[in-house]
């Protein structure tokens, strides 16, 4: 028996599943070596942003750089899989399709007895990992997103992510999900992200399968209060049109879903490994360029942006009010896991949502290769040309390899035994 799970990655940025899955092996660059989770081959790949900026395509170029030209798929992933379904572009076969993509209005606009099947708003990026899906029938998923995705939209809470488990379950697959923070499972940064697994054609003991399935077993946690049900309508325009009621979200931080069903319920990790800190992986003041330093003169408007504040503005208007901020920790604790990393974590501005450090009496912002590693790639993985800013944006984008990685090792344990 062929043991590979071959894997397609989708919105693959600067490629965080193929990096926690496949590991890294370069005789080119011996020093981004990292393991496998498993016996994972990543086949095919595909990123693409849309055009409107000078390189935008700077991920891309990253990702062939440390996996090789010919590796990524550099074209809008709507025509790509204009042309697959005509039967004019061949997406090879793979056991395995993983991707992150962004939180946005799933609402379905046909049924799935009309002709037209499924369709949900152009660009919205579900929609083609919904037709990748039916195409390729991959026997395992993974993605990741936001973890907001369980409570949109604010009008109807949990929607979204109800028309998801639907689009799955019409195709055959049982769901699992979680909502990880890294930092409680001993990662340098707090970045809170939803993991959805699923697999295609099983049919799980929802009860055993929210404490023993693979987010449970990635990250151990305890069940807390009573376990919900929730009914899923079969037909995501169902959903779309008649979902609601609920002042908050049924979907909480894990849960399963199999044939209609989804168990749910809160839940607290339980870990008791080490536990990294964001002075764990800040380079020697030595290291630093120079425009990291923050002058003096403008630690003043740090300093305001990170405190506390409750002012009168006036709105485009001329209507007055209150505006109000809770202050953030100045400097940015050494001793503690960082905040999540935000896309606008370049540029020498001062900005509240930045990170700004002390070091050696000195304030300094974080340099791209102290974001690489805390989001657990190699220390200047994105060093392949770009700019500052845009290394930053792309791990402002990113996620936790190393969660990944834990995800993938249980998932190659079910496989091996299967």
């Amino acid at each position: 028996m062929d043991e590979t799970i071959k894997v397609a990655e989708l919105f693959a940025g600067v490629g965080g599943f193929r990096l926690g899955l496949d590991g890294y092996h370069s005789e080119e660059h011996p020093e981004f070596e990292m393991p496998s989770a498993g016996p994972y081959v990543t086949v095919w790949a595909n990123q693409w942003e849309p055009p409107g900026s000078e390189g935008k395509q700077f991920a891309w170029r990253c990702y062939e750089s440390r996996f090789g030209k010919g590796s990524c798929v550099n074209e809008d992933i709507h025509e790509v899989m204009d042309r697959a379904e005509a039967g004019d572009y061949d997406i090879p076969d793979v056991d395995m399709v993983v991707g992150g993509f962004p939180c946005q209005d799933y609402s379905v606009a046909h049924t799935l007895k009309s002709a037209a099947g499924i369709e949900g708003k152009k660009g919205v990026l579900w929609w083609e990992i919904y037709r990748f899906l039916k195409l390729k029938q991959p026997r395992y998923c993974l993605f990741e997103n936001v973890d907001r995705l369980l409570k949109s939209p604010a009008s109807q809470r949990g929607r979204d992510f109800a028309i998801m488990l639907s689009c799955l379950m019409s195709l055959g697959y049982a769901v699992e999900w979680r909502v990880v923070n890294s930092a409680e499972y001993g990662f340098p940064q707090r970045r809170k992200r939803v993991f959805i697994f699923a697999e295609r054609s099983v049919h799980w003991n929802l009860e055993a399968r929210l404490t023993d399935g693979v987010m449970a077993t990635a990250f151990p946690y305890l069940v807390r209060g009573e376990v919900e049900d929730v009914l899923i309508p079969d037909d995501p325009y169902t959903i779309t049109k008649k979902w609601g009621g609920f002042k908050v979200s049924p979907f909480r931080e894990a849960g399963v879903a199999c044939d209609g069903i989804a168990n749910t319920a809160h839940v607290s990790e339980v870990y008791d490994g080490e536990r990294r800190v964001l002075g764990d992986v800040i380079v020697d003041a030595d290291e630093v360029p120079d425009e990291y330093w923050v002058p003096d003169s403008q630690l003043e408007k740090w300093e305001y942006l990170k405190g506390y504040k409750r002012e009168k503005r006036t709105a485009s208007n001329g209507h007055e009010y209150w505006y109000s901020e809770g202050q953030m920790a100045y400097p940015d604790l050494l001793t503690n896991p960082s905040r999540t990393i935000l896309t606008g974590e370049g540029g020498s501005g001062a900005s509240r949502f930045k990170h700004i450090i002390d070091q050696d009496g000195r304030m300094r912002r974080l340099v791209p290769d102290e974001l690489d590693t805390l989001q657990g790639y190699p220390r200047g993985w994105t060093d392949t040309g770009m700019s500052d800013t845009r290394r930053a944006f792309c791990m402002g984008n990113a996620l936790v390899v190393g969660v990944v990685h834990r995800v993938g090792e249980a998932i190659a344990c079910i496989h091996a035994v299967c």
